[in-house]
């Protein structure tokens, strides 16, 4: 394509593509105008670009490359893909752009960084930049660094992420090039704007000049902060607000807003590891005598954390020792030291530092007693570095215990510690919860006679008055007088709080401005309401902070506090006042009248009272005075009951409408108590209660009632108080309710001789119970046995009851004092429950005897430590926080050895729990985190134990503190199994429960992740469950953004299940029960909302949601809350909205759409819409589907059908059921739709959804075959596969119904398609899926013959076949019987299809067949009964019914064609009549020639479609448009004409296919349809040579013209390197077969052309080899090469061309070796040697083939070395063939390079001993064996290991292993050898039944005088002397006669007597002619006859002088020599 005019004509990617440059440069000139022409950013042209955009960046010329930077930054700003070329792109700009001499080259560029950093992929391109830094060329480093710069300048320090770069900056000013150390300079510069002095600690270690050249830098920049003047695309909001804050000339407002984040210098700095530093002896040195080795000791340790940030770990016993040191040492300037160092380690570990905090602050507490300055002021620094390291709820206990301390210098630093410490607090870290204790505590000091403890304690109220607000304190300084309460405020007002901290509660709005920088950590722009405003004191639940509301402090819930304050300190009136106010509101008649001594005058002063109070205005009411009115004589003692009653009535109403203070209910209560128990005035009396409680709060009322109801001894009044107190609770709710006020007056009533005052406290109790639950029973656990029966009745009637929600009270105050209380912990109720129960100090209990005790050596006494600490718990019941030194010594006993004492251990931690309590908190650093660590033992019971302790705490103490900080996260890191699944498990179950995390959670994401990966599948299988649990909390996007650091492999399989995880992601649980019920307008007003949220759970998450709407987040919450229903309110609300409901459910539920269908497949085709086919169903095609079925669906049934509950699923299958016969048509215009929502089904696990689902399947198929209806490909194709997904279900119900839906299914669609289907169902990894495949395969080759069988008999019967060999013996059975059901229908000729099976597979298939027992038939006739299919639509020739064939046609023929002609539907495959029959074809070679007679009048009609410039075909008729308007369908066609029987047919149709080809634009058409092609070519090559070629009466030009156009065709396809590839190894196998078959074929050269034919052929077959994938044709080629071998009637000059062929391949192996896949080739060999081992290969009469093997296996051995040994991983077996040893011998040849002599040493090897068996190994299995020999016991079992070792490896050499033993072992061993061999000889000869033994033998071993000596056998083998010669040595020994020395050394070697013979040895007779047990006997006396003679024996060759020795002394001798041994 030299010419420009060639290249011209390319579509713009191809010549992106190109090798000229020039077409790249037009290219690349189109592509930029392209991009910049299509307006939508989401267009599938984007896509096209994706694979090769790089290449744009990378070209490499100059010129091209420049329009190709402009091309992508187009691409990159419109594209909405561009963000996957992210990685690629910017790595190829730093390698090839940024070191171009072009200075627009690098302008580009850096623009495409920044756009890529625009468009969200800051991350990516920060990671590719840094990476550039460590290139070694400068140039590339200056622009890396310069565009890190600008992008810092332009997008700002929270878009470009800092630390990693403020790591690397040292580096690069040491660099050598002055231009990369100017330009790092100028990025530390453009870093001190954004994060000023945070960048001072990391580069305080670089040249001090250029330090200092820095700082002259710093500080000529403006003191201004710096402004984002770049925006990334989701921040075009915050741009918009930039610009208009700009035009309106800045406004100070908005500079404060937009000041940046405050960077931290300790995040910027590297940890530095100092426990390693340590020096060795530091804690013997810190425990040493003299002062100054301690000194030496801190010293050191002072140095390491001096490191401003220090690495976790460890620290426990470092801090232990400091703490000792504090605590104990007399020396002061040693404390001061340790001091020193806990400054030091608190904050370089800051949270970290948080576990060790309790440990230190009591004994830094307790050492403030000390005098000196500078250790007071040590300890000061300590334990305020210490407290910034953890919260002050966790030192609450500690400070609180010392402030009652007798030392006034303790009491008065623990104040101001206090003082400093609340200065750190916000009123959110200050509750009321908190500073009640700590009020308490220092209103006591205020009076201390100490002065300076006074101030202490006034400093300290002070600031905590400054901190939460005068509302806030003042309820506790109510006692205070009016000269200390000035005091404090006083100190308050003095107090500066860090960063200027505004008072929270204040009223200044002027300083409202700063209120909002309060929060030090993270001040960020109200512009974005969703920033975390850590400290920030604003309600969370009020929406966005506005400016005003900031300075609010706690928000509104202050009002209400502020009414009660000012009502507690109202003061109260004398008479005079109150008759003066009110009678300046009340009418003089009533005043005048309020004390008559006529009733009927008072009642008419009640009337005209009643009136004046119902018109009087709130602000005018004076309540106090009116109530006083009221008491006027005769007041409260009032007999008449009708005045009495309003009077009560008139108490209430002041109380509803006044401003009533508790003043005012003082002067009422005791009457009203009075009066509760009067039957005609106790319900008024009641009323006016319940109004006194909502004005003045149920608990203030309730705790005065009931003391004042239980001073008075009126049993009446006590029982209708507690009855009314109960009903109150209901009314107003538990809150604030103060349990122990009244707990004893009910313990009273319990114990009341009246039963009614009982049942009344027993009621009441039972109210409580609902709202405290069990631990209420605690205080009454000392009651009588009757009574405690009577409460856990009423106990037990409450149970499972939830409370009422409450509807009086503050609930009705506001929904804001709700939501900001909601935030707050429950102080008074809830677990505050547990803070009333008595608890006892068990610190002085936990002795240092039982703690020494818990850790001694001996478990025993270790148990009894335990035992002891348990006995201590269970007395005490209820325990406060100080257990003393008990949690050093349970930690200790968590990782006890002994499980018992572990599992006593984790009891006991949850006796602990229950008995602390919520204070239990505090210890969870140091000792709740261990127990995680025992879920990771190895015993399931311990890890079931610790499991079950981990819930207790977690009960106690809420999940925060456990997820906060690093500890889970370092737990999960572990790479234990057992741990990470427990950890896992444990949080998929908690983290659904939990409305906030901490952030600490993300830490634990990326261990997560490798949990994701893990080896164990458990681990697995619950990280996947965890995944949804975590994606709650953290959301999509921020573990999308996690995955980034994972490898890529890894990345794309945790990003499948993140996608996965978010359609199953639970919802957020809903507000509390009082939040939901607290606003009953809105929670019915958000019902709405909650039905259009419901579909999209995951829409906080995800932005990817339906575009148009975008929920506000704040009502998003709120519809959440309400749709989950917790909430009373929510239960209301429904009512109306179902009845609605049920009128909308009253239409048809599917609309008939005209053309729906239609459309929808057009759209799929176009690509408009995602096509139907996932593994998993993602959301994107849940939407698309929901969108789709919008349009024909009724909306009530969309919202049932798409809910998330699967309870709505069943509803609406319940509806679709009732309506389907009705709306038949409607359900099957929409069926498509239909059948995609059931395979959403198919993917959910409720089986009841399933089975509803398989029941309303059933039905409509019944129905769709009753209507004739028939799927169309588009709807098959999208249900079929995802249905055979469940015939592998594990329940057989669900089984049994998804078969009978299969065999339905082929009613109403071509069982041939069905066939298809199961064909791929058969591929899946679930082996009951793939046996039901299988199984339901034969069903249909059964029910409708072979023709069903898709795309060949053969090629499907051989695919079946493959799975007789599964491992799965299901699937063996179900493929077998397959099989069999093929035999049953066409005979013999299975043997043939199946292909070749191995003989083990073929045997079981054998022996199946003769099982079944029935003789071949006849193919069934049912298999002409599928069905026609129906017209679709309006179209009357949709429908494809053709005429019956001509009676001319074959019969056989016929009778396929007939079954053909009603097979496949109109659209948009092709007619089944247009397919071929191939095995028809092949097996009938009679009268084919005729077969066209049967198409021809409509075959040509259908070509039109495929554009030919002279069509030499006729026109098409109208019909067949619609039928034939894919392309697809066009070439399918085709290509089956190319298989036609008549020549003429087959030439036009490959004359189309050429023309196809040869053009590289239309060539692309033919993808996919290559095999199809090629298929139907060799059929037409053997159709030839089979039939054409031996027909007279065919023009023999005729088939040299048909042989030209099939090889013309394959010579232009294989010259496609991309269409070649993609033909398969057995479509390949066929080809070659055909055309080294056309090659050989004699009748060919005969003919006119022949030759010049031939050698077309050959060079088809050269571009075959070079351009097929090169896997494929090699693997096709060994096949063909064994099929060729084992074959009998093939020729030797067939297989001379194959292994040509594969000598071919063999030259082209250097260059594709890396291409190929060896592990596929290398099985190929392995089949192949295992069907010809060497022996065989040998055995052909040439020696080519195995020449052709060793040249192709060691090629491969040179190519890849040792490698390729690992490329044997799809071998089962690698013993079956020799392939394995043949490899090992070559690569070892090739790595030693030595001779032949190798090469034998290894076939020798492969013989006898595993070649595996290196040296090493044989020596130890050897040293093994002659250690069992040397040992008492395990003699015998090891001289028979040494003979079978012998046996096994007959060169193995054990002489090394004898020569350093004593002649006497020798001896024996070889004795023993020897017996073992003559035994087994014996029991061989018995077995074999072998005669001509010498009966005299039997006596050979029998010690008598009459021995004989072993005969000699009589069946002419050949003995070896030296066995003749080592039997006459043993009768020699045995009859006293010595073997000399000499005789021993000529005795052969043990070795060479065991070496097996060729021929048996001799065998001993001894056992065919002795019992087992004679044996056994004379065998024992043998053994100690040769022990004592070989004794002698060692005896006399050891001394010259040997005498006879005592057989004591022998037996002593030998048992010394074993001893030896040993």
């Amino acid at each position: 394509m030299a010419d420009d005019s060639e290249w011209m004509k390319l579509p713009i990617e191809q010549k992106c593509e190109h090798k000229l440059w020039k077409a790249r440069l037009n290219g690349y000139e189109e592509a930029l105008k392209l991009f910049q022409r299509i307006e939508d950013e989401k267009s599938p042209e984007w896509s096209k670009y994706l694979g090769f955009i790089k290449k744009f960046v990378t070209d490499s010329n100059a010129v091209a490359q420049l329009k190709g930077l402009e091309a992508v930054l187009a691409y990159v700003e419109n594209a909405h893909v561009a963000g996957r070329t992210t990685g690629e792109v910017v790595s190829g700009v730093v390698c090839k752009v940024f070191n171009q001499p072009k200075a627009r080259a690098k302008e580009l560029g850096l623009e495409i960084c920044m756009m890529y950093i625009e468009i969200e992929k800051a991350e990516a391109v920060q990671e590719e930049l840094l990476k550039g830094l460590d290139n070694k060329n400068p140039k590339i480093i200056v622009m890396c660094i310069e565009t890190i710069r600008k992008a810092l300048s332009e997008f700002g320090s929270k878009i470009v992420t800092l630390k990693p770069i403020v790591k690397v900056l040292p580096k690069l000013f040491e660099s050598r090039e002055k231009a990369v150390r100017d330009e790092a300079r100028l990025l530390a510069v453009e870093m001190y704007r954004w994060i000023r002095d945070a960048l001072r600690p990391p580069l305080q270690n670089i040249n001090s000049v250029q330090f200092k050249e820095l700082e002259e830098e710093w500080v000529k920049l403006p003191p201004s902060a710096p402004k984002q003047t770049r925006f990334l695309r989701s921040q075009q909001d915050l741009k918009t607000k930039f610009e208009q804050a700009a035009s309106s000339d800045g406004v100070d407002g908005d500079e404060d807003e937009e000041a940046p984040p405050q960077v931290d210098a300790y995040e910027l700095l590297e940890a530095v590891e100092i426990l390693s530093k340590l020096p060795k002896d530091f804690y013997e040195k810190i425990e040493a005598k003299k002062w100054q080795e301690r000194k030496e000791a801190l010293e050191a340790l002072e140095v390491l954390v001096k490191n401003p940030k220090i690495e976790a770990g460890d620290f426990g016993d470092v801090v232990r020792t400091l703490k000792k040191v504090i605590g104990k040492d007399t020396n002061v300037m040693l404390v001061a030291a340790a001091a020193k160092c806990v400054v030091g380690l608190a904050t370089g570990l800051r949270k970290k530092f948080g576990t060790y905090a309790c440990l230190v602050v009591p004994t830094i507490l307790e050492k403030f007693k000390e005098k000196k300055p500078n250790v007071v002021q040590a300890l000061q620094e300590a334990i305020d570095a210490v407290f910034l390291t953890t919260t002050l709820q966790n030192v609450s206990e500690d400070v609180l215990a010392v402030m009652d301390n007798k030392n006034p210098s303790i009491k008065q630093q623990s104040s101001l510690f206090l003082a400093r410490s609340f200065r750190h607090c916000t009123p959110s870290t200050l509750p009321k919860s908190l500073l009640k204790p700590f009020c308490a505590a220092l209103l006591k000091q205020i009076n201390d006679s100490a002065p300076e403890v006074r101030d202490a304690a006034f400093e300290a109220l002070g600031t905590a008055l400054k901190v939460v607000g005068e509302k806030a304190v003042n309820p506790f300084l109510a006692d205070v007088d009016k000269l200390k309460l000035d005091r404090i405020k006083e100190c308050a007002e003095k107090i500066e709080l860090p960063g200027g901290k505004k008072v929270a509660g204040g009223a200044e709005k002027k300083d409202a401005k700063s209120a909002t920088k309060t929060a030090p950590v993270a001040e960020a722009p109200p512009a974005k309401p969703a920033a975390p405003q850590k400290k920030a004191p604003v309600g969370k639940a009020s929406g966005p902070p506005k400016k005003g509301k900031v300075a609010g402090g706690a928000g509104a819930k202050g009002k209400k506090a502020a009414v009660e304050t000012k009502d507690v300190v109202e003061t109260e009136l004398s008479d005079e006042a109150c008759e003066e106010k009110a009678s300046a509101v009340l009418p003089a008649s009533c005043m005048q009248l309020l004390d008559s001594s006529n009733w009927k005058e008072r009642l008419a002063s009640m009337e005209e009272f009643q009136k004046a109070v119902e018109q009087m205005e709130k602000s005018e009411m004076p309540c106090q005075a009116l109530v006083r009115m009221l008491a006027k004589k005769p007041g409260w003692k009032e007999t008449n009951f009708q005045v009495m009653q309003m009077k009560l009535h008139i108490v209430g109403l002041i109380a509803v409408k006044g401003n009533f203070s508790k003043t005012s209910a003082l002067v009422v209560l005791e009457c009203l108590v009075d009066k509760i128990g009067d039957v005609k005035c106790g319900i008024k009396s009641k009323e006016a209660l319940t109004a006194i409680g909502e004005a003045c709060s149920l608990p203030w009322t309730a705790e005065h009632v009931v003391s004042m109801a239980f001073a008075q001894k009126n049993p009446k009044n006590q029982a209708e108080t507690l009855n009314w107190l109960a009903n109150a609770m209901k009314e107003f709710g538990f809150s604030g309710i103060n349990v122990k006020a009244f707990i004893n007056n009910v313990k009273t009533a319990l114990g009341a001789t009246n039963p009614a005052v009982r049942t009344s406290a027993i009621a009441l109790l039972g109210v409580m119970f609902l709202y405290m639950g069990a631990p209420l029973r605690m205080f009454f656990e000392d009651e009588k046995p009757a009574l405690l029966t009577q409460i856990d009745a009423e106990f037990e009637k409450m149970q499972g009851q939830t409370p009422p929600a409450p509807f009086r009270g503050s609930i009705k105050k506001g929904g804001q004092d709700e939501s900001e209380e909601a935030e707050e912990p429950d102080e008074e109720g809830g677990n505050d429950v547990m803070d009333l129960l008595p608890r006892s100090d068990i610190g002085e209990k936990i002795t240092s005897d039982m703690v020494s005790k818990m850790s001694d050596k001996n478990w025993k006494i270790r148990k009894e430590g335990l035992d002891e600490v348990a006995a201590v718990i269970n007395e005490a019941k209820f325990i406060q926080p100080n257990i003393g030194e008990l949690p050093i010594a349970l930690k200790a006993r968590l990782g006890d050895s002994n499980k018992i004492l572990l599992q006593q251990t984790l009891t006991i931690l949850q006796q602990i729990a229950t008995a602390m309590g919520p204070n239990i908190k505090q210890h969870v650093k140091n000792l709740g985190i261990l127990i995680i660590t025992v879920l990771g033992d190895s015993k399931s019971n311990v890890r079931a134990a610790a499991l079950a302790t981990l819930n207790a705490w977690v009960e106690q103490t809420g999940m925060k503190e456990w997820l906060e900080g690093e500890e889970l996260s370092e737990e999960l890191k572990k790479e234990n199994p057992f741990l990470r699944q427990e950890v896992l498990g444990w949080l998929a179950e908690k983290l659904p429960t939990l409305r906030t995390v901490p952030p600490d959670l993300m830490l634990c994401v990326p261990h997560l992740y490798s949990c994701l990966e893990d080896r164990n599948g458990d681990v697995r299988k619950k990280a996947q469950e965890a995944l949804p649990t975590f994606m709650m909390h953290i959301g999509y996007e921020k573990m999308f953004k996690a995955t980034s650091k994972l490898k890529t492999a890894s990345k794309d399989q945790v990003v499948s299940l993140l996608e996965k995880a978010r359609t199953n992601m639970p919802a957020k649980p809903a507000a509390p029960v009082k939040a939901a019920a607290s606003k009953p307008a809105g929670g019915v007003k958000s019902t709405p909302a909650s039905a259009k949220l419901q579909p999209s759970p995951a829409c906080d998450e995800s932005e990817e949601s339906v575009p148009d709407s975008k929920p506000d987040p704040k009502k998003a919450k709120s519809a959440g809350a309400a749709a989950k229903g917790k909430g009373v309110l929510g239960k209301k609300a429904p009512i109306k909205s179902n009845a609605k409901d049920e009128e909308d459910k009253s239409g048809p539920i599917f609309t008939h759409v005209p053309n729906g269908k239609e459309q929808r497949i057009k759209d799929e085709k176009g690509l408009k819409v995602l096509k139907w086919n996932f593994t998993t169903p993602r959301d994107e095609y849940i939407e698309q589907l929901k969108t789709q079925m919008s349009s024909c669906s009724a909306k009530w049934l969309q919202d049932e059908l798409f809910h998330l509950d699967f309870q709505h699923h069943i509803k609406a299958l319940t509806a679709m059921i009732e309506h389907l016969e009705d709306e038949k048509d409607a359900t099957i215009s929409c069926l498509d739709l239909v059948l995609k929502w059931f395979t959403l089904r198919f993917f959910d696990t409720n089986t009841s959804v399933l089975m509803k689902a398989l029941e309303y399947l059933k039905m409509l198929f019944t129905m769709l075959s009753r209507e004739d209806y028939h799927l169309n490909e588009y709807e098959a194709s999208s249900f079929i596969p995802y249905l055979i997904l469940k015939v592998g279900e594990s329940k057989d119900v669900v089984r049994k119904d998804v078969r009978a839906l299969l065999n339905m299914m082929c009613k109403v669609y071509p069982a041939s398609k069905v066939f298809t289907f199961l064909m791929d169902g058969t591929k899946s990894k679930n082996s009951k899926q793939r046996a039901e495949c299988l199984e339901e395969l034969g069903c249909l080759i059964e029910s409708y013959g072979m023709n069903v069988c898709q795309p060949t008999a053969a090629k499907a019967l051989k695919e079946i076949a493959v799975h007789i060999g599964d491992r799965d013996n299901s699937v063996r059975n179900a493929a077998l019987n397959t099989v069999v059901v093929v035999y049953n229908v066409c005979g013999d000729q299975v043997f043939k299809l199946i292909g070749n099976l191995s003989e083990k597979e073929m045997s079981m298939l054998e022996e199946r067949i003769k099982r079944s027992a029935k003789k071949p038939a006849a193919a069934p006739v049912k298999q002409v009964e599928e069905k026609p299919q129906r017209s679709q639509g309006g179209n009357p020739n949709a429908s494809l019914m053709r005429r019956p064939p001509s009676e001319e046609v074959p019969s056989k023929l016929n009778q396929s064609r007939s079954q053909n002609a009603h097979l496949e539907q109109s659209s948009p495959s092709i007619p089944r009549e247009f397919q071929l029959d191939l095995d028809i074809i092949e097996n009938d070679h009679t009268r084919v020639s005729e077969m066209p007679d049967l198409v021809q009048h409509k075959l040509d009609e259908l070509l039109e479609p495929v554009l030919i410039p002279e069509p030499k075909i006729r026109a098409v008729s109208p019909h067949f448009d619609d039928m034939h308007n894919s392309i697809a369908s066009t070439i399918n066609f085709v290509i089956s004409q190319v298989a036609s029987g008549d020549i003429n047919t087959s030439i036009q149709a490959l004359a189309q296919i050429d023309e196809v080809l040869r053009q590289e634009d239309k060539a692309e058409a033919m993808s996919g349809h290559i095999d199809q092609f090629l298929i139907a070519t060799f059929m037409q090559l053997r159709l030839i040579y089979s039939t054409h070629m031996a027909d007279e009466r065919l023009d023999k030009d005729d088939i040299v013209k048909l042989y030209s156009c099939i090889i013309g065709n394959m010579i232009s396809l294989f010259q496609m390197e991309m269409l070649a590839r993609e033909a398969s190894m057995g479509v390949l196998k066929d080809l070659m077969h055909g055309l080294i078959t056309l090659m050989l074929d004699s009748r060919v050269e005969d003919l006119e052309d022949g030759q010049q034919l031939i050698r077309s052929v050959n060079l088809l077959v050269v571009k075959v080899l070079e351009k097929s994938d090169q896997t494929n044709i090699l693997s096709a080629l060994l096949v063909l090469l064994q099929d060729s071998l084992l074959a009998t009637a093939s020729s030797p000059k067939f297989s001379e061309l194959v292994m040509k062929c594969l000598w071919r391949m063999v030259r082209l192996l250097p260059e594709s070796v890396n291409n190929i896949n060896l592990d596929r080739i290398l099985l190929d060999i392995h089949n192949f040697m295992k069907i010809f081992p060497k022996d065989k290969l040998k055995q052909l009469k040439s020696d080519i083939p195995l020449r052709t093997l060793k040249t192709l296996l060691h090629t491969l051995c040179r190519l890849t070395g040792p490698k390729i040994l690992d490329h044997m991983t799809m071998i089962e077996n690698k013993n079956e063939s020799e392939l394995e040893t043949h490899l090992r011998r070559v690569v070892k040849h090739s790595l030693d390079q030595t001779s032949s002599k190798s090469d034998r040493e290894t076939e020798k090897g492969a013989n006898g001993m595993d070649e595996m068996a290196s040296k090493s190994k044989v020596s130890d299995i050897l040293a093994e064996i002659f250690k069992k020999i040397g040992s008492k016991e395990n003699t015998k079992e090891g001289l028979t290991e040494l003979y079978e070792y012998k046996q096994k490896y007959s060169d193995a050499d054990i002489d090394p292993f004898l020569k350093n033993t004593s002649q006497f072992f020798q001896s024996y061993v070889e004795r023993g050898l020897r017996m073992i061999e003559l035994e087994r000889e014996g029991k061989g000869r018995v077995q074999s039944s072998s005669s001509g033994i010498s009966p005299q033998s039997a006596d050979t071993f029998v010690p008598s005088s009459t021995t004989t000596a072993p005969s000699i056998p009589t069946n002419g083998e050949e003995v070896k002397p030296a066995v003749y010669l080592e039997r006459l040595k043993i009768l020699r020994q045995r009859h006293g006669l010595e073997n000399n020395s000499k005789q021993q050394e000529e005795r052969p070697l043990l070795t060479s007597l065991l070496s097996k013979p060729s021929a048996p040895s001799v065998a001993s007779s001894t056992d065919m002619l002795h019992s087992k047990l004679s044996q056994l006997k004379e065998s024992r006396e043998h053994y100690h006859q040769e022990l004592e003679s070989n004794q002698s024996h060692m005896q006399s060759s050891m001394s010259t002088t040997s005498s006879a020795t005592n057989l004591d002394d022998l037996k002593k001798r030998l048992e010394r020599i074993k001893s030896n041994r040993k």
